[in-house]
């Protein structure tokens, strides 16, 4: 070592000689252990300095902890310095550098983590620096001088190390930012499966029979593909919770899952709602409309009674089902449509074709995988593991003690002929859930529906049956209208196509009050200028 041990005196290319191996340096080197050893080395090997250290503070910042040590001689890695201690502790509480020209000379200076024999702390200076990012230390780097060099020279030598220390902070903050982004992809990884996991358990299928095994099978063995799958049944036995079933089990499950009910829009409502529109590209159309299919990319689009869209319909669904492309209404730009397309229906799909309702190829597009799901009548033995899951499910959301169900209320649910199906069932659980003050949920508390009618003087038990099922029907009917509608007593009388003065009749007929369903408080505190729907109960049945 000649002229190149000292910064000051000599020219200036071997600073910027020095930075740049530096730099080279934590370019090519990925762990930080590694990188501030090397970049001691360069430091040593070009600046003729010795034992130089980098100290960084531990996770509760009150402690210098050995980062990286230099090759001369034998270094105590597992030193601690505390704040304020030492030469170094005094940098890490002041954050500012100390240049000791002799070691000797300064009674704070420790030995801590290389041996100095007395002879050589008569000669040895010390530079110690602050690494910091912004205002906060986060370490210090420190160098031996063999004692070779000026004041003067000792002062630039601090500065030049100081340029160092920013180049290690920059590199350390980089290193805090990374991990602190892979720490938040965890998590969010972890919510995730949380997510899927409590997704899956909710729709996880109740039940014991042969029936739904056989169901619960078909879900395992087509979760995992991406194959098309029709859903077949009743209505009310749960073709969603199937569809939602084969989602959560399928790789797309951390994905959307979109659902579009076919039977509730029209031709041209359908098709705005499936592919989307361009602002301007029907009356009432002000700003651009991303549609479901656009909304489950990457996920699955559930199409819930497909036997009910339009010829015209079909034909722009079969596209999207053999391309895999669409454009929105009144654009040209053609889109991909990466979804899995789950379809159900309670429709006899082949009368329909050999009627010309519905077209042949897409049939043929959506019936590759079916799955038929069965009634409630077809699995009786799974009534009561279904009673006393949504027993358990209202009592939570009504945050009631859980009641157990008497034998007598298992035996009359059991010998009911439940022709809406389990949303049948779920509707008179919740009824009687809401009901049930006690311990124990007894045959009053369901509703009166499914108690056996006492037959009229006049009416034989045929006619008495008969009017007992279509009052339940109608119950049926009503109830889950109003749910759907938020208890709108016009929207539901569209929907099912007769009279709001009609459906008051038959609500205040089966004592159903819309406003126990309406989202909007009791309709009674409204103004009188309300629409029909909003008016209160007693007054819309005049």
């Amino acid at each position: 070592m000649q002229c190149n041990h000292m910064v000051g005196g000599c020219d200036r290319t071997i600073e910027l000689m020095v930075l740049r191996k530096i730099c080279e340096t934590m370019v090519h080197f990925t762990g930080q252990d590694e990188l501030l050893q090397r970049t001691l080395r360069v430091l040593e090997s070009n600046l003729g300095l010795i034992r130089g250290t980098v100290l960084l503070v531990d996770s509760d910042h009150e402690h210098l902890v050995v980062g990286a040590a230099g090759v001369d001689g034998p270094a105590k890695l597992s030193a601690v310095y505390h704040r304020g201690e030492g030469i170094v502790g005094k940098v890490l509480t002041t954050g500012k550098p100390v240049v000791v020209q002799r070691i000797a000379d300064e009674p704070e200076f420790q030995s801590r983590i290389f041996e100095r024999s007395p002879e050589w702390r008569k000669t040895l200076g010390f530079v110690c620096v602050p690494i910091r990012l912004a205002s906060e230390t986060i370490g210090v780097l420190s160098v031996d001088d063999p004692g070779v060099r000026e004041p003067a020279d000792l002062s630039e030598l601090k500065a030049f190390l100081e340029i160092v220390a920013r180049l290690i902070a920059h590199d350390v903050q980089y290193r805090r930012q990374l991990k602190q982004a892979r720490e938040t992809l965890e998590h969010e990884n972890e919510r995730l499966r949380r997510l899927v996991n409590t997704q899956a358990q909710k729709r996880k299928m109740a039940g014991t029979s042969e029936a739904i095994r056989h169901v619960q099978v078909r879900v395992q063995q087509v979760a995992a593909t991406q194959t098309t799958v029709l859903i077949r049944g009743e209505s009310g036995t749960g073709k969603e919770l199937v569809a939602s079933a084969i989602h959560y089990s399928s790789p797309r499950a951390c994905k959307p899952f979109v659902r579009v009910n076919c039977a509730a829009l029209n031709e041209n409502l359908f098709e705005s709602e499936l592919f989307g529109h361009e602002k301007g590209s029907f009356t009432g159309a002000a700003t651009r409309r991303i549609g479901r299919l656009e909304e489950a990319f990457g996920g699955t689009l559930f199409l819930d009674e497909i036997g009910e869209i339009s010829s015209a319909m079909q034909a722009k669904l079969l596209r999207v089902l053999q391309e895999r492309e669409f454009e929105r209404v009144g654009g040209n730009e053609t889109l991909t449509a990466d979804v899995r397309i789950i379809a159900a229906t309670n429709r006899d799909l082949e009368e329909a074709m050999r009627a010309g309702a519905f077209r042949a190829d897409l049939y043929y597009r959506i019936n590759v995988f079916p799955i038929h799901v069965p009634a409630l009548r077809e699995r009786p033995d799974d009534i009561p593991v279904l009673t006393g899951h949504f027993v358990q499910k209202y009592a939570n959301l009504m945050t009631k003690p859980q009641p157990q169900v008497a034998e007598e209320t298992l035996r009359l649910l059991a010998g009911y002929a439940w022709p809406g199906n389990v949303r049948e069932l779920e509707n008179c659980i919740e009824y009687a859930v809401l009901l049930c003050a006690g311990t124990l949920l007894l045959p009053e508390h369901l509703p009166q529906s499914l108690h056996p009618a006492t037959p009229a003087p006049a009416a034989s038990p045929d006619d008495s049956r008969l009017k007992s099922r279509i009052r339940q029907m109608e119950s049926v009917v009503l109830l889950e209208a109003l749910k759907k509608r938020n208890g709108n007593v016009c929207a539901v009388a569209r929907e099912i196509g007769i009279t709001p003065r009609m459906v008051r009749y038959k609500l205040k007929n089966l004592n159903i009050d819309p406003r126990q369903f309406s989202k909007r408080g009791a309709a009674s505190r409204r103004s009188p200028s309300a629409t029909c729907a909003s008016r209160p109960f007693t007054e819309a049945l005049s």
